[in-house]
């Protein structure tokens, strides 16, 4: 069998009205010792009207808490290098902070100033590297726009002595 077998109930309609369409699914379930206390959660845009589709995110949802704060920030903290992972171990400069990913997010949570820190260099680093992607995006488009000028001037002229 080729592609999802799943389908969206509803007929087709739903799927052509939709502006945006989610999968959501449960990847893992976050434990603290023999309990359950929430879900790794995958989002994945089926379809997207007014925006890029095809984009997917991941994120912890903590039962009676919500949406985990500390692990998206730890989790794009170590993608961006400024938390380092050695192993189990998650580091921040020369402290050591836990060992495993649920005790990081649980030294996030207790440490709120720490936290706050982290998440203000990631939120620079992200800012700085919007800010390279839109200067090559205007470095790009000012390069066509000067090829096309060029290429406007060039059939004009020869328009004129074609005209002549």
């Amino acid at each position: 069998m080729f592609g999802n077998p799943e389908t969206t109930t509803g007929g087709k309609a739903l799927k052509f009205y939709a502006s945006v369409r989610l999968d959501v699914r449960k990847i893992d379930t976050i434990k603290n010792g023999t309990d359950i206390v929430g879900n790794r959660t995958r989002i994945k845009v089926v379809k997207n009207k007014v925006a890029p589709p095809f984009k997917q995110a991941e994120f912890d949802i903590i039962y009676g808490e919500g949406v985990s704060n500390e692990s998206s920030i730890l989790d794009m903290a170590v993608d961006n290098k400024i938390v380092s992972k050695t192993g189990a171990w998650y580091s921040y400069g020369d402290m050591r902070m836990a060992q495993g990913r649920d005790n990081a997010r649980l030294f996030l949570k207790d440490n709120k100033e720490l936290c706050a820190e982290i998440e203000a260099k990631l939120r620079a680093a992200l800012a700085a590297k919007l800010k390279a992607a839109d200067k090559d995006s205007k470095d790009t488009t000012k390069a066509s726009k000067a090829a096309a000028d060029k290429d406007s001037k060039a059939t004009t002229k020869a328009s004129k002595d074609e005209e002549e």
